[in-house]
């Protein structure tokens, strides 16, 4: 029944079955963000701009919370991807069963979590006092939702493992469109704000997971969820935390930095804070188009590293390298030259717009090195190897970005030298991945 939705990783022209797999993900990706910003645009034009910096304050402690499940999704993916490549039948089918397991526990977990340290935590970042009460209030309500971003995102990585990136795109479409019709009649018509955006992007993100879990259950083959098998099956889950915690890990402190910049943001006030909250969910799409690259590659070398076709490996690391450094300029420095307009979506005020462009001009238009070093990344996790481009990553970007803040932010206050430490440590861990790569592939290709 799946099968019309496969794609054969392993054997044909690498190019074209890499835009194939990367088109329907990447428009997943945009819906999936469209959710976040949806909630941002009805909040900043219809409640104003002290309930935009509330829930834009949120994106990077979400993240935060969210990054070590996702990281274990990689793992479920690249594990998945090997016994497919292999055509080992039961141990792919195992995986599923204990991904959906670690999906639905991991989001029961996080509702707890979310709400407990939703408050505290956005104290700790230093949250200007005037949002703070409204920055709370959505967290704890979109950690209700939890459970469904588990089950799909889990959901979604094995449906892609198998070159099906076309269904999760149809049940985002649907979802989003459930979302934003309901972040308007909760805001506009009962006035609830914040709270409204929030139950509204709870209600899409369980749709989604409905919608992932039927097409699980109603599947062929390996991809089949069945009821009595749902259970965790202890060496694949040790095998998936083995190659994705490094990689949640990963996320995690990434987003640790992030919470840095954020708390470095907030010092400057509640309209810098909007400013900066559209910027870069203006830049989260271009992240995400990027993003589709890196999934592609980890999926595609994951696969064929299961079938044993090493010079295909290294055939896709460039192909994604070339495609992922178009998408990421184009786009990229188009935002920064589009800035005015796409910032006037999110509020009218010129304060927020000005601010705004900053980040674009310095961000933004360098974000296809991100977009390189993701990629390198991918292969390198799609390869087995997911402990040292964490390392590297941790290294070259995070400890750099707060060893940047403490120091020569600290001298000099401003938000130039703040956003300008991206651009660097980019540079830096690319260049230090790619090193990697080529020192690995001599141990894996054997």
């Amino acid at each position: 029944m799946s099968r019309s939705y496969e794609i054969d990783m392993c054997h044909g022209p690498l190019l074209k079955q890499i835009i194939i797999f990367s088109v329907p993900l990447m428009l997943s990706g945009i819906l999936q963000l469209l959710f976040n910003a949806a909630d941002i645009i009805v909040v900043g034009r219809f409640t104003g701009s002290e309930a935009l910096a509330a829930v834009g304050s949120t994106s990077s402690l979400i993240n935060l919370l969210v990054n070590l499940f996702i990281g274990i999704s990689v793992g479920a993916n690249v594990l998945f991807g090997r016994f497919c490549g292999a055509n080992d039948d039961k141990n792919a089918s195992e995986t599923v069963h204990t991904a959906i397991c670690t999906a639905i526990y991991g989001g029961i977990l996080m509702i707890f979590v979310g709400n407990i340290l939703a408050e505290p935590m956005l104290q700790l970042m230093g949250t200007p006092s005037d949002v703070i009460d409204l920055a709370t209030l959505y967290m704890r309500i979109y950690f209700v939702g939890m459970p469904g971003f588990m089950i799909y995102n889990f959901g979604a990585a094995l449906l892609r493992t198998v070159g099906d990136t076309k269904r999760p795109l149809y049940f985002l479409t649907l979802a989003g469109i459930i979302n934003v019709i309901f972040n308007l009649i909760f805001v506009i018509v009962f006035h609830l704000g914040v709270a409204g955006v929030a139950i509204s992007t709870a209600m899409s993100e369980c749709i989604s997971a409905i919608l992932v879990m039927r097409c699980l259950i109603q599947a062929d083959g390996v991809l089949k969820l069945s009821k009595d098998k749902l259970h965790f099956h202890k060496d694949k889950l040790i095998k998936m935390l083995k190659i994705g915690l490094p990689a949640g890990l990963q996320g995690m402190v990434f987003n640790i930095s992030n919470v840095l910049i954020q708390s470095s943001v907030n010092s400057f006030g509640s309209i810098i804070v909007a400013g900066n909250t559209s910027a870069s969910n203006i830049e989260g799409f271009v992240y995400t188009a990027m993003n589709s690259i890196y999934q592609t590659s980890l999926s595609f070398t994951s696969q064929n590293m299961g079938a044993k076709n090493y010079s295909r490996v290294n055939q896709i690391l460039v192909r994604c390298l070339a495609v992922v450094s178009v998408i990421g300029f184009v786009l990229g420095f188009g935002a920064y030259l589009l800035g005015n307009i796409l910032l006037t979506i999110y509020s009218t005020d010129p304060q927020v717009i000005s601010s705004g462009l900053i980040r674009l001009s310095i961000v933004s238009a360098s974000y296809f090195l991100c977009g390189i070093m993701d990629v390198i990344v991918g292969s390198l996790r799609g390869m087995g190897y997911s402990m040292m481009p964490m390392l590297i990553s941790l290294t070259g970007a995070c400890l750099f970005r707060v060893i940047w803040i403490f120091t020569i932010f600290q001298m000099n206050h401003s938000l130039f030298i703040l956003y300008v430490s991206y651009p660097i440590s980019w540079i830096l861990t690319l260049t230090a991945q790619l090193i990697c790569y080529f020192k690995v592939r001599k141990h894996a290709f054997v």
